[in-house]
């Protein structure tokens, strides 16, 4: 019994006896949590500036307007330049927006135009930031602990996902909301210090893609030309445009519906942390799919959301969001692989941003809108509404995903890259 645990502990955590990664995964956790955190506060204090979901929504999507217009590009230019160090100016500017964030708001000078401000940059920087932060994982480890690393990675940010809004809603109702944006900005100085501590000579570091004209426009005529791909990415614009707006519908379910306050919001969001920290684990064993998979889990996601949006108490919605989780990730890596493994390799870090801007930047189109539903109609059609077209979509879309639904093995490299 103690040998078969102390196997599994060694498959499970394999990729962190390099130091590099390490190094990294530490710094990532540090960094996750305070994310996490920012994220709790940004939109409870748009709520307690404006008590508009409307604004909370427009708020939250300029966050992701540079990657919807610009997350294609993103990938082109990581492609170009030194990985590390791209992280580090990242890193830089993140820390200077959230410090800088968290002086306005303890000098009690914070307005809602510095909000959007601070939302669009901080958007223009996971610009480069995002695809700079997966890629650097095949830097760091050889192929043989690349899907290690990349599953120790999801796993980790849906760990923070819980511990972050719980120590956000303790320090909002405790001594301020100023402190959860002053934490996270010094949770950056954490990852600029293990980049430091990385051992440079021990970094699988790639030749730099070579300029080119026409590699944008090539990468749209294949997800066009090819039929899976292009059905995949349409579902899951379609699902993160309405329902992956947690930003924007939980606070406004934790306030409106249940009268609560930042530590009911940061329940909600805990619970779906749990829930896809669990739901990660499981995806990470995962060693086959087929397109079925996608469709059920799919189905499954959006009929919890609809469950949630009707849960009388905020304890059952509390629940609710903890399923919510391990469908929500499920669907994430399920989605992302099927596109990973349609994909031929030259042009899988083309079809890779594509993705991008339709799980992320999608949410710069659905934010204002499920705002908009949760201030004039109700907080519980803000949730219910992302369920109900997730299912809709699903329904329509079956028929094609399944016309070729056979279980496919995931060869190495070709893994979760969720974020």
């Amino acid at each position: 019994m103690i040998d078969t645990i102390a196997e599994f502990g060694h498959r499970t955590f394999a990729s962190l006896k390099i130091r590099n990664y390490r190094l990294y995964f530490i710094g990532q956790a540090i960094s996750q949590s305070g994310t996490w955190m920012q994220i709790v506060a940004l939109g409870w204090l748009v709520l307690e500036l404006t008590g508009s979901g409307s604004q909370l929504g427009l708020v939250v999507a300029s966050q992701f307007w540079p990657i919807l217009m610009l997350g294609p590009w993103g990938g082109v230019i990581v492609d170009r330049f030194n990985k590390r160090a791209i992280l580090f100016w990242t890193n830089a500017v993140f820390f200077a927006l959230a410090t800088g964030i968290s002086i306005l708001v303890f000098t009690d000078t914070i307005q809602l135009w510095m909000l959007y401000a601070f939302s669009f940059s901080y958007g223009m920087v996971r610009v480069l930031d995002n695809p700079a932060r997966q890629t650097f994982v095949s830097e760091m480890v050889n192929e043989g602990y690349l899907k290690n690393a990349v599953s120790l990675n999801a796993t980790v940010n849906h760990l923070m996902r819980a511990v972050g809004p719980s120590i956000a809603g303790v320090l909002i109702a405790g001594i301020g909301i100023a402190f959860c944006f002053l934490i996270n900005g010094l949770s950056y100085l954490a990852v600029i210090a293990m980049l430091y501590l990385m051992r440079k000579g021990e970094l699988h570091t790639k030749s730099p893609v070579l300029k080119k004209a026409g590699q944008l426009a090539e990468g749209f005529r294949y997800v066009l030309a090819t039929p899976i791909i292009k059905k995949t990415l349409i579902m899951m614009a379609i699902i993160g445009t309405f329902a992956y707006e947690f930003q924007v519908s939980l606070p406004l379910l934790a306030q409106q519906t249940f009268m609560g306050d930042a530590a009911s919001y940061a329940a909600l969001l805990a619970a779906m942390g749990i829930g896809s920290a669990l739901g990660g684990l499981y995806s990470a064993g995962r060693h086959k799919i087929a397109h079925h998979h996608l469709v059920i889990f799919a189905m499954l996601f959006g009929g919890s959301m609809v469950l949630t949006s009707i849960m009388p108490t905020l304890h059952l919605a509390v629940l609710g969001m903890f399923f919510v989780g391990i469908f929500s990730i499920n669907v994430i890596s399920l989605g992302n692989t099927t596109v990973q493994l349609e994909s031929i390799p030259e042009m899988r870090g083309r079809v890779m941003a594509l993705w991008s801007v339709a799980m992320v930047g999608s949410t710069a189109l659905g934010g204002p809108i499920i705002g908009f539903i949760g201030e004039h109609v109700g907080a519980r059609w803000g949730l219910a509404v992302g369920g109900i077209i997730t299912i809709m979509t699903v329904a329509f879309l079956t028929y094609a995903l399944l016309q070729r639904d056979t279980l496919q093995e995931i060869p190495e490299g070709v893994e979760d890259k969720v974020d």
